[in-house]
């Protein structure tokens, strides 16, 4: 082991075979003259844009071993603890968006045992639904976290402006709908509808959907389970743990500072708008909780090389020489989803097609990216054929650096892990080289 000092800076780098340990001291402080709060401190550590992209995908729990099958609940946990949320999307050309970020890091598991966690009764019942980073499954430790959320929801802040109306002016429905889920239990909005006239696409909701909706937001109902895909709603004391509806309700800023310093932890680096992003808080609130996280020393200001905004990261950031994983990525993966930190770490700029006219897509309707070696060196267009029972890859579009026997060897193990744990039979795909590339 060696120690050395980084330039301009207060402390040491202890460094191992398995990881560079940058050990932060501040300089003492003159007794009698605080730091004004409005005065943001300088950066006193640095990484460069490969350490960032190492400490970012350990944070994310891409530690290159995948473990040994069967994977237990209890590692799903921990993963999902770590991430701190599980985005949802409705979008099944391959299978459900929450399923894959732990199949990119796991590996094989069984699908049931996330459904088990996300919606069955009693203990194994780890995590709920909410509005985290757009809708989500989180762990049930973060419920306390999100109370203020709901609270503000309940009173028309930061929800939409249609649903935000409907609570305002329609209480005699939503007072309705709740009689009836506390008589009847666990109900769908199809059960409760009362409308005649034929629902139209995507947000045509009826009154009663409009009423859950509203509740939900405001946290007088939760989500007991699925049926299919169709959110089943009760009340919460019926779904979420006694130990956990009974602790003392968090102040708005303290529940925050706690959002971001979780959202410091899974990002393992990132500037103020990413680590609001995160969680979806406001400039507003996540600014002065920032602020008051750096002064309590709870997280260090610091510098990426190339970012142009300061970036933050949590006291004594452990960076490792070399991550090696391979992993197809879900579009709404929390590695990926925040689209500018995405270019700023991996310079791949990435957007959904799946609403863009066929004729006008570049890549295809439903994308992947390929993490390989600490860079994104490929996008696959993938989909469930599952009438056909295979998995079709429609084709691997190569970025300007492109895949070399290795990295081709890596893709087609992760499509063949893919095609195994979906029950499908992998077809063959087109290589498509980047634009300009050799």
């Amino acid at each position: 082991m060696s120690a050395g000092s980084l330039p301009g800076h207060s402390g040491m780098i202890l460094s191992s075979d398995e990881a560079l340990v940058v050990a932060f001291f501040p300089p003492a402080a003159k007794v009698g003259r605080p730091l004004p709060k409005s005065r943001q401190m300088p950066a006193s550590l640095s990484f460069s844009l490969k350490q960032a992209r190492r400490l970012a995908l350990t944070a994310q729990g891409f530690v290159g071993r995948q473990p040994p099958v069967p994977v237990k609940p209890a590692r799903i946990n921990r993963l999902i603890e770590r991430l701190g949320i599980l985005q949802i999307d409705s979008v099944n050309a391959l299978v459900r968006s929450h399923y894959l970020p732990l199949f990119s890091r796991l590996g094989q598991y069984r699908a049931d045992l996330l459904d088990q966690a996300a919606w069955s009764q009693g203990r194994q019942r780890t995590l709920f639904e909410y509005w985290g980073h757009e809708a989500s499954l989180l762990p049930l430790s973060m419920y306390p976290l999100m109370r203020w959320r709901m609270q503000r929801a309940s009173r028309g802040e930061d929800i939409y402006q249609q649903l935000a109306r409907f609570g305002r002016e329609q209480q005699d429905t939503v007072r309705r709908v709740l009689a009836c889920v506390q008589e009847q239990g666990a109900l769908g909005a199809g059960s409760l509808s009362t409308r005649q006239e034929r629902a139209g696409p995507w947000w045509d909701w009826s009154a009663e959907k409009h009423a859950l909706e509203w509740l939900f937001a405001a946290g007088e109902v939760t989500v007991a389970g699925r049926r299919g895909f169709e959110r089943l709603y009760d009340l919460p004391e019926r779904v979420i743990p006694f130990a956990i509806l009974a602790q003392p309700l968090l102040s708005e800023a303290e529940a925050q500072r706690g959002l971001i310093r979780h959202a410091a932890s899974a990002l393992g680096v990132g500037t103020e708008k990413d680590l609001r992003d995160y969680f979806r808080l406001g400039p507003g609130d996540s600014r002065p909780r920032l602020a008051e996280l750096v002064e309590a020393g709870e997280l260090l200001c610091c510098e990426v090389e190339g970012w142009r905004q300061p970036a933050y990261c949590l006291p004594e950031p452990k960076v490792r020489r070399k991550v090696e994983a391979s992993a197809l990525l879900s579009p709404f993966d929390s590695l990926i989803w925040e689209r500018s930190r995405t270019e700023r770490l991996f310079d791949f700029r990435y957007r959904l097609e799946i609403y863009t006219p066929p004729d006008k897509r570049i890549y295809g309707y439903y994308v992947l990216p390929f993490l390989h070696n600490e860079r994104i060196a490929a996008r696959v267009d993938l989909r469930a054929e599952r009438a056909a029972g295979r998995l079709a890859v429609h084709a691997v579009h190569e970025e300007a650096s492109g895949l070399d026997d290795e990295g081709m060897l890596a893709l087609a193990v992760n499509l063949r892990r893919m095609a195994d744990w979906l029950g499908l039979e992998a077809r063959s795909y087109r290589i498509r080289p980047a634009e300009g590339a050799e």
